[in-house]
């Protein structure tokens, strides 16, 4: 439970990440089959601060977003890992089938200082997002107890 005196607080759920092997099929599948919007779409990231956030040196994403319903703020996003080599780790990011789930913080800084004095590891440390739609907000990767990803997200003010 967060302590009272924290000086940050989760926020609400942003988003639930899917990684999959074909990224092409998945957006037919969750547009066309499924009827999702596809609200966001960038065919190759290669940022450094992805590789920084999710521990993968010179990663290569391919990323889509979708929008389950009109009125719902929280999206899906489908990504597919172009150039990562098998992680050995069971709950790893990179693998597809596998998920993460993305939960908004309003100060990162803060909320991985207190995490990280409770004994969570984190894949880094905050990592500024530098480009994209999300550039300016800060963000950070790591597991909760069963190894199963999370991500804390602070957006731009």
């Amino acid at each position: 439970m967060l302590n009272q005196s924290s000086s940050w607080q989760l926020g609400r759920l942003h988003h639930l990440g899917v990684t999959v092997a074909d990224i092409e099929r998945s957006i037919e599948f969750y547009r066309d089959t499924l009827g999702m919007e596809l609200v966001g779409r960038r065919p190759c990231v290669e940022e450094e601060y992805v590789a920084t956030q999710t521990g993968y040196k010179g990663v290569q994403l391919s990323v889509a977003s979708f929008r389950v319903s009109p009125d719902s703020p929280q999206t899906l996003e489908v990504v597919q890992y172009l150039n990562c080599p098998d992680d050995p780790v069971d709950q790893a990011t990179n693998r597809p089938g596998n998920t993460h789930l993305c939960i908004l913080v309003d100060d990162l800084q803060s909320a991985f200082d207190e995490l990280s004095q409770q004994g969570v590891k984190f894949k880094s440390d905050p990592v500024p997002i530098t480009a994209g739609p999300n550039e300016g907000g800060l963000v950070v990767y790591f597991c909760d107890p069963d190894g199963y990803p999370l991500e804390l997200f602070q957006p731009a003010n």
